[in-house]
């Protein structure tokens, strides 16, 4: 949703830092070639008949731009997290941003820096650098109790494990920087061992990530054209369907039928939808039959957070000349996180300059009215995202008290319906390059069933059951 407000220039959007992929269809197949239904576009590979039916107008999924102040910027996701050390292993999006000349910039979260408080301009980066060291303790902390088989807790009883207890407005909004402006929620509402499994497969090379480099799209054609570009080298335009949405899904061993909204009906063999977490868990999407108790409790065992960016347009530049800011408001995670776009690295001149916020205050944000977000965000534009029915979101973080067969469980297929996304990565939920591995695994296990005959179901747990009992004493 888009509003337009009067005063001065600067736009408000709802957006997302990992890519979940749209809506979209198969084409039709021989008996000997069956046919596939793909319900999502975005980052997919590994099936090459199939057409592509998206809600929107162009490719992309969540990942979209648009013009603003004489710039394009990012309305979703807008970094490339982790990248290649050496001849390390490549996170797959930073090979195809080298592949499609996508212009990436090094965004220097820790060493750009400028700290503010309420009271203005002030140094805390001392108290900013321990909290960098307290969030890889946390880590190292969460991988101890994998080895030891302990079961999984909030991020906040972790912190609280490892001494990291302060209170006061300028170490939370430093722990904010470290936890909330990734995971999009507080540690009290994260899992301590995924969110840390997260973080350690995607930046610590000793953990087989990639590097702890963060590369920031600055391409004008959208950080999206990195997709298009590779569509467009297999994609035929019969393969292509856009401007159409999902309504139903009916599914059973023999194959699917999709009702699109506008009332067509489209047959199938197979389906593999990746519809984002959040678009599953509010039944925008009907199946038939109803998916059974399982599916369901793995679906809503995993949160859809929310993260807002909202950008600002000035005639010119008077704020911080660092590349990033943090904000240490008495109230925890408001408008805390700061970036100038009006820098050498970036975009030089432009006036622009956006603030982050996240979880339950950026739902908050985009519950405001008109005069209540123009009064403290100075908005004229908004995009609302944690109410986009295509999104219901911007991207996923395990709840505490994860446990494996719940990723089990989302991830599984019923019958010839799969399902991907970034939120059924184990590895790199929340993550752009976690759809793209995702799309990978889960079309390639579909064509060895398809290929072979014989599709053996991907498993799951019909009930998920502690292994100690409760006791009511």
């Amino acid at each position: 949703m888009c509003r337009i407000l009067n005063g001065p220039t600067f736009l408000f959007l709802g957006s997302l830092s990992a890519i979940g992929v749209q809506l979209s269809l198969a084409t039709n197949v021989t008996s000997n070639n069956p046919r596939v239904l793909i319900l999502g576009g975005g980052v997919a590979d590994g099936i090459d008949n199939f057409v592509v039916v998206d809600a929107h107008t162009e490719f992309g999924g969540r990942m979209r731009s648009r013009e603003f102040g004489g710039k394009v910027i990012e309305l979703g996701p807008n970094w490339i997290q982790g990248t290649q050390e050496g001849n390390g292993p490549a996170n797959p999006i930073f090979l195809l941003s080298e592949k499609h000349k996508i212009k990436t910039q090094f965004n220097d979260w820790f060493g750009s820096i400028t700290t503010f408080d309420n009271t203005g301009a002030v140094d805390y980066l001392n108290t900013f650098n321990k909290a960098v060291d307290k969030y890889e303790d946390l880590t190292i902390y969460a991988g101890s109790r994998v080895a030891r088989q302990q079961i999984d807790t909030t991020a906040r009883i972790g912190y609280s494990l490892i001494g990291a207890k302060d209170q006061n407005a300028h170490s939370l909004a430093s722990e904010y920087y470290q936890f909330d402006w990734e995971y999009a929620q507080t540690p009290e509402q994260s899992s301590l061992i995924a969110s840390s499994w997260s973080n350690n497969f995607t930046y610590d090379t000793d953990e087989g990530g990639f590097s702890d480099d963060n590369r920031m799209s600055i391409d004008q054609n959208g950080f999206k054209s990195l997709i298009q570009k590779e569509a467009a080298e297999f994609l035929k335009p019969q393969q292509m369907m856009l401007n159409a949405t999902v309504k139903n899904i009916a599914y059973s061993s023999t194959g699917v039928k999709v009702t699109l909204l506008d009332g067509r009906i489209i047959q199938g063999d197979y389906a593999l939808c990746t519809f984002s977490v959040g678009v599953l868990q509010n039944d925008d999407v009907q199946f038939q039959p109803v998916l059974p108790d399982w599916k369901q409790e793995g679906i809503q065992s995993i949160a859809m957070a929310t993260y807002t960016k909202i950008f600002f347009k000035f005639p010119k530049k008077f704020w911080f000349d660092t590349e990033m800011a943090l904000y240490a408001d008495p109230e925890r995670g408001r408008y805390p996180v700061w970036q100038s776009l009006d820098h050498i690295n970036f975009f030089p001149g432009s006036g622009i300059v956006f603030v982050t916020v996240t979880g339950d205050y950026s739902e908050r944000i985009e519950a405001l009215p008109d005069s209540q977000v123009k009064s403290e965000v100075l908005g004229v534009l908004q995009s609302m995202w944690h109410s986009d029915p295509l999104f219901r979101g911007s991207y996923s973080n395990w709840s505490p008290s994860f446990t494996n067969p719940y990723h089990d469980n989302l991830r599984a297929n019923i019958d010839r319906l799969y399902f991907a996304g970034e939120a059924t990565s184990i590895k790199y939920f929340g993550f752009l390059h976690g759809a793209y591995f995702e799309g990978l695994n889960i079309a390639t296990t579909m064509i060895k069933c398809i290929k072979g005959g014989s599709c053996a179901d991907l498993k799951h747990e019909t009930e998920v059951q502690n292994s100690v009992p409760f006791k009511a004493q």
